[in-house]
Order: structure tokens, then C-alpha cells, then sequence
């Protein structure tokens, strides 16, 4: 009977261990996502979306030396009503003070492997050999690993554009972040065992 009972204990702590682990795990798993280590780089890359939070973004890191240039990855297919989103980032970029370091890049891909094909014709055009990616937090460490891997031959960093609303580390304290937690993981791990091998 004692014998059982020690068993039974065992298990137990056992669970409990792997339980503690398994939640720290989880705990950490939304800050894995992010990474926001933005270098010097010839340019800087904002990916198509979130247009009201990665265009400021960049420019915050124009005005802080960050690049010399930055490029909008604008899709040329998208519309607003009658207005392409290319015509609504030209005359966004038309209206900057700093209009003249800011470029527009369409791009036709849906994805951010196709979008990485797309912007790498930007960037070979401007003679860019690093570049310094803004994408939305949750996308930063995806982006990194995509870019790389699409259109070597360049230096990458990347910078973390926020939105509160949409995400944030501690991932289970609000509904809209455990859902874009659930989708980018699942995301990335597409990303590195399947789509990166193709």
C-alpha cells in the first residue's frame, strides 16, 4: 500500500513539474514572437499592413538615423473604395516632410514569402545591402526568418511596430491577442517545417 501511495506521489509531482513547465513555456511563448533590435541599415522596410501603426513606425526610426531611405510595400491590388492602395501611399508620401526619403513599392504577393520576392526588386534598386524590417510585433521573428532565407544576400534587422489592441506578450489577458497568438503561431511553424522547404 505504501509502495502505491509513493507511486501515486510521484506521478503526481511529476505532472505537477511538467504542468509548471508546460505554463512557463506559454508564458514566454508571445514574447518569442517579438523581435525588436533595430541596427543602422541602408534602408528601412515597412511591410504591407497596419497602415496606421508601421509607416510612423519607420519614420520615428528615419528621424532617429536608422536608415537613409524608407520603403512602403504598398499591394497593388487592394482598393478603398475607388482608390487603389497605391494612390492613397503616394499621396500619404506626398504629404510627409520627408516625402523625399520615401518610397513606394508594389507588391503583388499575399503572403510575406511572396511579398519578400516583391520588395527585394525594391531594394536592389536603391543598392541596399542592409535593411531594417518594420512589421507588426507579433510578425517581427517570422518576417526575419522569411527574409533571410527569400532574399539573402542582405543584412536584416527588424523593428517592432506595436498595437495594443491587436497583441501583446502576455497573450492570455485579452481574447483579440490569444487569437492573433494562435494564428502567428501557427504561421510560423508552417513557415519552418513546411513553406521554407519548398
Amino acid at each position: 500500500m505504501e509502495r502505491r501511495a509513493l507511486k501515486k506521489r510521484a506521478w503526481l509531482v511529476v505532472l505537477l513539474a511538467i504542468g509548471g513547465l508546460l505554463a512557463g513555456l506559454a508564458a514566454k511563448a508571445g514574447s518569442f514572437l517579438i523581435v525588436d533590435e533595430p541596427r543602422r541599415s541602408d534602408v528601412i522596410l515597412v511591410l504591407a499592413g497596419e497602415t496606421d501603426r508601421r509607416p510612423a513606425r519607420a519614420l520615428e526610426l528615419l528621424a532617429q538615423g536608422y536608415g537613409r531611405r524608407v520603403v512602403l510595400d504598398v499591394p497593388t491590388t487592394a482598393k478603398l473604395y475607388e482608390f487603389t492602395q497605391i494612390q492613397l501611399a503616394r499621396k500619404y508620401v506626398e504629404d510627409l516632410p520627408q516625402g523625399a526619403l520615401v518610397s513606394v513599392c508594389p507588391i503583388d504577393g499575399l503572403s510575406t514569402k511572396d511579398e519578400s520576392k516583391d520588395a527585394e526588386k525594391c531594394i536592389a534598386r536603391d543598392g541596399a545591402r542592409s535593411v531594417l524590417i518594420v512589421t507588426s510585433d507579433f510578425h517581427t521573428r517570422r518576417a526575419l526568418s522569411i527574409f533571410r532565407k527569400e532574399a539573402p544576400g542582405h543584412e536584416y534587422s527588424a523593428a517592432a511596430a506595436r498595437n495594443d489592441e491587436q497583441f501583446g506578450a502576455r497573450w492570455w489577458t485579452h481574447r483579440q491577442w490569444s487569437k492573433t497568438f494562435v494564428d502567428e503561431w501557427l504561421r510560423l511553424i508552417w513557415w519552418k517545417t513546411v513553406d521554407r522547404w519548398r
